[in-house]
């Protein structure tokens, strides 16, 4: 009972610590929020280790730094943290080495953890890889069924892939209705590159545009 104690007097701490750097941060106080977040995140905070990786690669008060914020995201990735898998896998998909299968292979795995969490965009990123085939076997099927997953999820890149093949895939049902409904979502969603897609399936299949 007194470890319990100990545990929940820590997350206590850390709560009003976390949320004066996320204040400070959003003030523009990067370095004041960086220093405070370096601090949580040396005890293992994963939530401040994500916010160090994330400052160090966007160049936030300090310089860009994409080895100091693969360093950071990989610690919070490996205490689950979701948003972390996803953007190690993204850094480490970018490197020069990106290429070599052993990274691709690392790639995959971030981004089927970041995935398992419920990260959307690593569900459409994971089926580009199952499309592409890179750093695992091409695989077409199984890409469609990731894009559907991502698309019904709210991603609006996966709702542009997934109308794709349901409009002009090849080896993919044909469902014109689908790919509409999905092109128009992701327009919804601010996605512009939807739009001469929308224009072209509905020029070669007006029936689909309507009522739908």
């Amino acid at each position: 009972m007194k470890f319990l104690w100990v545990i929940l007097l820590a997350t206590g701490l850390w709560a009003g610590e976390f949320e004066s750097a996320v204040a400070d941060y959003e003030q523009g106080n990067y370095i004041k929020a960086l220093d405070a977040f370096y601090v949580l995140a040396k005890e293992g905070h994963p939530k401040a280790q994500f916010n160090v990786g994330l400052i160090y690669a966007n160049g936030k008060g300090v310089k860009k730094d994409m080895y100091q914020a693969m360093a950071w995201y990989k610690k919070a990735a490996e205490q689950n943290n979701a948003e972390a898998q996803y953007n190690l896998a993204k850094l480490i998909s970018q490197r020069p080495d990106k290429e070599d299968p052993r990274a691709m292979k690392r790639v995959k795995y971030w981004y089927e953890k970041a995935a398992a969490g419920g990260q959307k965009e690593a569900v459409n990123n994971l089926a580009l890889l199952y499309l592409t085939g890179r750093g695992v076997e091409k695989n077409k099927i199984k890409a469609f069924e990731l894009f559907k997953k991502a698309a019904k999820m709210g991603d609006s890149a996966a709702q542009i892939n997934v109308a794709l093949m349901y409009a002009w895939g090849k080896g993919i049902p044909s469902n014109k209705i689908k790919a509409y409904k999905n092109l128009k979502a992701a327009l919804l969603q601010g996605r512009t590159e939807a739009s001469p897609y929308l224009d072209r399936l509905c020029k070669e299949n007006s029936w689909a545009c309507q009522n739908n």
